[in-house]
């Protein structure tokens, strides 16, 4: 099946046509800038051009930067605090008269390294943590998704754990990758004590560069880049409609 998949990030806005059976994108993704501030109307807008760029009358699916239950952003992660409670669903659905499924962004992101990346065929209990602007995490248990785990928020050393372990605090900081790394491994040994993962995946930005960081690692559960990259987003999104 065909589904328009929409991934929005705290930059920039991306789509593309995804074929959910294969994972593979149809045409060439279309990127427009995420407004800012990212208010409701001005995203919803952004979401909008890309389903015209695409001439687009079917099924979309849309990752997207919150807790999202029932179609509702129950919070706002790099985005205006106006989105909390607000029905994205209902909304993308009022401006692109297309039936629309929303899911976090994380999870999207997920859905798509289980069926076509790094986590495939895996059967355990498996944690996809992104790492970019903030920190993600998608957890799946027997290839079941348990959806919503803001995971990145945890408190480490009395702070959010992404503001300690994100890769946007490696640049900011001019962190080394070793410092930053040291980071990173402490924010994974305590998800592995919270779930025991028997995998983790690390997505986002900070996969492209994993060689710089995997050897300042000692957490002990297996550690593997994504495989689905820029495009886990955009796909995670279009089998969100249909899974």
């Amino acid at each position: 099946m065909d589904v328009l998949g929409i991934d929005v990030g705290g930059t920039g806005t991306k789509g593309a046509v995804v074929d959910t059976g294969s994972g593979e994108l149809l045409t060439e993704r279309h990127r427009l800038l995420t407004p800012k501030p990212a208010m409701p109307n001005k995203v919803i807008k952004t979401i909008s051009e890309i389903v015209e760029h695409f001439s687009w009358q079917g099924p979309l699916g849309c990752g997207f930067p919150a807790a999202v239950r029932h179609g509702v952003a129950c919070t706002a992660a790099n985005i205006s605090e106006k989105w909390i409670g607000y029905n994205v669903e209902e909304g993308l659905e009022q401006a692109t008269h297309c039936e629309a499924t929303v899911i976090n962004d994380a999870d999207a992101a997920g859905l798509a390294e289980m069926h076509f990346g790094a986590g495939r065929d895996h059967e355990g209990v498996v944690l996809l943590i992104t790492v970019g602007t903030g920190i993600g995490t998608a957890l799946f248990v027997a290839g079941r998704l348990v959806p919503n785990l803001e995971l990145g928020h945890i408190e480490i050393r009395g702070q959010d754990a992404e503001t300690r372990a994100a890769e946007i605090v490696r640049k900011r900081e001019k962190l080394s990758w070793k410092k930053w790394g040291k980071h990173l491994d402490e924010y994974l040994n305590t998800m592995e004590r919270l779930v025991w993962p028997d995998l983790i995946i690390i997505g986002g930005g900070a996969s492209k560069k994993h060689e710089k960081f995997f050897p300042f690692l000692t957490v002990q559960t297996p550690v593997v880049p994504a495989e689905m990259l820029n495009e886990a987003g955009i796909v995670g999104a279009a089998l969100a409609s249909v899974t």
